[in-house]
């Protein structure tokens, strides 16, 4: 199955949930957030969440403002 990560595509053998991709690649997830197709998921549910073909996955930094 292929996604898109961070605008790369990225071939998957298997599904994984979004937390085992993130440490797949080494990704350091601390004050991360994920949008998968456009909707922001929150980290309570990247244990649960599959990953599908063809899903779009951005990570990107969280940052608070005031």
């Amino acid at each position: 199955m292929t996604i898109i990560f961070n605008d790369r595509p990225i071939e998957l053998a298997t599904p994984l949930t979004l937390i085992t991709l993130l440490k797949q690649l080494n990704i350091e997830i601390s004050g991360s957030a994920l949008a998968v197709n456009n909707t922001i998921i929150t980290s309570s549910n990247w244990l649960e969440y599959q990953v599908q073909d063809g899903d779009d996955i951005l990570l990107f930094q969280a940052i608070a403002g005031g």
